[in-house]
């Protein structure tokens, strides 16, 4: 009998938050959507109560083409760059 242990070997990764924003008025959006069935739609109505309640802006939409991975780093970087907060979500 083999025995492994469940330690992790990996490095841990270093991750911090983004800091909490100040206000959501005239904040720009961007949009992550997973690939699922409806996911889109259900995010694009989400957005729009961001726009009605507090005149945000949707400034783009990205997509990944696999629900169950990471979103990839270029898609990631970009959108850091041009929106000040991302909706994202399931769409089942």
């Amino acid at each position: 009998m083999q025995l492994y242990s469940p330690m992790s070997t990996t490095p841990k990764r270093k991750a911090f938050r983004a800091p909490a924003l100040a206000s959501l008025d005239g904040a720009r959006i961007g949009i992550l959507e997973n690939g699922k069935l409806n996911a889109e739609e259900m995010l694009n109505e989400v957005a729009q109560l961001f726009v009605e309640r507090h005149g945000c802006t949707v400034r783009m939409l990205s997509s990944k083409s696999n629900a169950s991975a990471p979103a990839p780093s270029p898609t990631l970087v970009k959108l850091a760059q041009d929106v000040d907060f991302v909706v994202t979500g399931l769409g089942d």
